[in-house]
């Protein structure tokens, strides 16, 4: 569906030290998909990718990252728009044959994310939510979460939900896109030094995650923290220092 997240990457400098760290830590099966990509599984089922870091990136200065994408029904008018309301593209838009065309953006604020549009009529139908492995909850860190909100409602169409006053830090302004909230907005802390999108992967329970991250290298730097609505949260660094979380509905 248009506006929809529905895949995720993470780009990182040692891809067999992270694929190791992740499937032991989320638990996620592997499917190579190339010399340069990996796709990480829930019960044979693709959800996210791993690959390093591309070259022209690397030499502009990226670093390990988690990425998502989010669902267009047309890339290069979406491309288009995304330029005229103040973005950038990265990368212009591009086929990988038979499989997806993809462009690499970021929102008039920096954070960036991927739009695509899958070239298969055959994909499988979305596991349930939360299931383990899959993507529970999607977090931006803005300069300004208002106007990017606006942004994101006039590119995608997506609507605001509760607002959640977070005293000192602000207003946590859930949106959906769809009929649910699917994730939040925030103002970035002043020590963050620049706006990103941050994804939370479902595990079953939240301590043991963190336990198997801590003891692989991982820094966890917040959580257990339990948010509203009862579920548990933990924010880390992984041991290529991209940044992921967890969400569990217990500790």
């Amino acid at each position: 569906m248009h506006g929809s997240f529905f895949w995720y990457d993470v780009m990182t400098t040692d891809t067999k030290a992270a694929q190791k760290f992740y499937t032991e830590v989320i638990g996620w099966g592997v499917q190579p998909a190339g010399p340069d990509y990996t796709i990480l599984s829930v019960d044979g089922q693709g959800v996210a990718g791993l690959m390093p870091i591309p070259e022209d990136a690397r030499k502009t200065g990226a670093r390990p990252c988690w990425m998502g994408y989010v669902a267009v029904d047309d890339v290069d008018k979406t491309a288009a728009h995304i330029q005229r309301a103040g973005g950038k593209v990265l990368r212009e838009p591009t086929d990988i044959p038979g499989i997806i065309r993809f462009a690499v953006v970021a929102d008039p604020q920096g954070a960036g994310f991927l739009i695509a549009k899958g070239l298969r009529h055959d994909a499988p139908p979305a596991l349930a939510p939360g299931t383990p492995g899959t993507v529970g909850w999607h977090e931006l860190y803005a300069t300004d979460w208002k106007t990017a909100f606006a942004f994101y409602e006039q590119i995608f169409g997506w609507t605001k939900a509760d607002a959640i006053d977070m005293g000192p830090m602000g207003t946590y302004q859930l949106f959906a896109t769809g009929s649910d909230a699917v994730g939040g907005m925030m103002n970035k802390p002043a020590e963050m030094p620049v706006p990103f999108w941050g994804y939370y992967f479902n595990v079953a329970t939240l301590d043991a995650a963190i336990d198997r991250a801590a003891s692989r290298g991982a820094k966890v730097l917040s959580g257990p923290m339990e948010v509203p609505g009862g579920m548990w949260i933990a924010n880390c660094m992984d041991p290529q220092n991209a940044a992921f979380s967890m969400v569990a509905p217990k500790r």
